[in-house]
């Protein structure tokens, strides 16, 4: 993610432990709490280069997406960022949930009093019916959870026919229950997820839900025009005392949309105006990056939080049929130059595996070139095995500069070994869903991807289980479209394992295999850079979206 996703009995210390490890907050300065408490009143404005994916919590899978849908909906459980290390805690929940019959049965147990923004009250049934909808095919480009481990779920479509998923009972107004085909230790940081947020029946405008989002949450949507403008204002029935994780500080929250990369950035280092009181959620640009982050006048106000996630190329193995030329592109690549296009050294270390550094299961592994540069000579005699093919390719990236220096850096890495590279570039808002549609496919792609919660079990499975392409036509992960019966069979092998170590190290096995096949060059391991105004105070780094929280923001007086 920019989607933008632990293991089977993870300790409370384990968790400690990784999440530890992939924590990083920028400074917060500034912007942090101040000691006399959060400001009320005042307008916070966001300053986005795209609209959010998806703001349907059914839908959305991208960091920005989420991170703004947790000031509309709440979750069945959450993450309390407020300590050193994230701690999981009930939020539409009493608690975290209990698991019976070896984890394959989760229940809940509903806070009493949590209003929607009209008054009524969130029942076990508005959650159930917000869970069931993601299966209709309306409702595409969310998380796979709920449909690969729900009892039923492969066959379910939803419940705009009226029929419902039996594996979701209620047994009181209060209570859920889910009943799952396969042990599941961390169902419940599943469920902080925003799919498994309520939905009332009555409220649901199915495909267009995107911009009238149901409020739950401390703020709901006072008007959202698409690619331009969302206002958020307070929601008059949230209540404090039932909400463990957010605040409601500022009046009203203003998020501008299509702004060029550079002159967000600009304008925000300028700390003048209306951009006090401003932040932004996409990272800053890559040409402003290395500046910015050795920047003495804005080190109260920026923000470096090292994702749990990965910076990528697929390449399609349907398509780049020949091995040896997917593993000629692995050695052409100039990792340099692409981690250059993004800001440099700021942005993230360079990459060799699709797991990362302070992910459970990760294992330290190299198969290609040495040196981040690459190596020219083992492509080119790769290429020469392969009879020397001199093919065009596709490459699809981001409307934007970051992304269009990105697109220079493969096209000039590749030319070097004859391969002419064609840049698609998508607009930015809809990218992520554009790929995951199996209809648009390119020989290759930019990717990113962030852990829904870090462990490999939310990252091989989800972008390389092949079985997904037929599953999931809308909302397919597996760019690469990668359909190994081996890497399908040890997902199926290790989610199933409730030894930790052993499962961990089944998954960095796992990673060599996928990295063997060349259908990913793995990039760089992220750091996600963004700003505020001086006048922002609050901020969070967010370890679990690698985000600028806006559940405690506030505007400074």
């Amino acid at each position: 993610m920019m989607r933008s996703t632990r293991t089977a009995a993870f300790t409370a210390t384990a968790i400690a432990l990784a999440m530890g490890a992939t924590a990083c907050g920028g400074s917060s300065g500034g912007s942090g709490n101040s000691s006399s408490g959060p400001v009320k009143g005042g307008t916070l404005t966001i300053l986005n280069k795209a609209d959010y994916d998806h703001l349907d919590p059914q839908r959305t899978y991208t960091t920005e997406g989420s991170s703004m849908d947790e000031e509309i909906v709440r979750s069945l459980t959450g993450w309390d960022e407020t300590g050193s290390t994230p701690k999981l805690v009930g939020d539409l929940a009493t608690d975290t949930g209990k698991s019976s019959k070896k984890a394959t049965v989760w229940t809940f147990h509903l806070r009493h009093g949590v209003q929607f923004q009209d008054g009524t009250e969130v029942t076990s049934q508005d959650v159930k019916y917000g869970v069931e909808r993601a299966f209709s095919p309306d409702i595409n480009g969310g998380p796979p959870y709920a449909s690969q481990w729900l009892v039923g779920g492969a066959g379910y479509k939803g419940p705009y026919k009226g029929k419902q998923l039996s594996s979701i009972s209620t047994p009181d107004k209060y209570t859920i229950v889910f009943h799952l085909n396969t042990p599941v230790a961390d169902f419940n940081e599943t469920t902080a997820m925003p799919a498994w947020s309520a939905v009332p029946k009555s409220k649901d405008t199915g495909a267009t839900y995107d911009t009238h989002v149901w409020s739950d949450g401390p703020y709901m949507i006072k008007s959202y025009t698409k690619n331009k403008e969302l206002v958020l204002v307070k929601n008059p029935h949230w209540s404090q005392p039932s909400d463990p994780i957010r605040q409601q500080n500022v009046d009203e929250m203003d998020v501008k949309f299509g702004q060029d990369e550079a002159a967000i950035d600009q304008q925000l280092k300028s700390d003048s105006g209306a951009a006090q009181t401003a932040l932004q959620q996409w990272p800053i640009a890559g040409s402003d990056l290395s500046q910015i982050s050795n920047d003495p006048t804005v080190k109260s106000r920026y923000y470096k939080i090292a994702a749990p996630g990965i910076n990528y190329l697929t390449i399609n193995v349907n398509r780049v049929k020949d091995l040896r030329v997917r593993q000629a592109i692995e050695y052409a690549i100039d990792k340099t130059t692409a981690r250059g296009a993004f800001g440099g050294a700021a942005y993230g270390d360079y990459a060799d595996t699709m797991l990362t550094p302070g992910i459970g299961g990760y294992k330290k592994f190299s198969l290609y070139s040495s040196t981040p540069a690459g190596d020219l000579a083992k492509a080119k005699a790769l290429m020469a095995q392969a009879g020397n093919p001199t093919p065009t390719m596709s490459l699809a990236v981001e409307n934007t500069t970051t992304q269009e220096h990105f697109a220079d850096a493969i096209k000039s890495s590749l030319g070097r070994i004859g391969i002419k590279v064609n840049v698609t570039p998508l607009d930015a808002a809809n990218y992520f869903s554009t790929l995951d549609n199996t209809k648009n496919q390119y020989d290759m792609a930019w990717m990113d991807w962030i852990a829904d919660w870090p462990n490999a079990s939310t990252v091989l499975p989800v972008l390389f289980d092949g079985r997904q392409i037929k599953k999931l036509p809308l909302s397919n992960q597996d760019i690469s479209y990668l359909n190994d019966p081996k890497v399908n069979a040890q997902i199926d092998k290790l989610a199933k394992m409730t030894d930790i170590a052993k499962r961990n190290a089944g998954y960095g096995a796992l990673d060599e295999q996928i990295v063997k096949d060349a259908s990913v060059v793995p990039l760089m391991y992220m750091n996600f850079s963004e700003m505020s105004g001086s006048k922002v105070g609050g901020v969070i780094s967010d370890t679990i979206l690698a985000e600028p929280s806006l559940v405690h923001v506030y505007v400074k007086k």
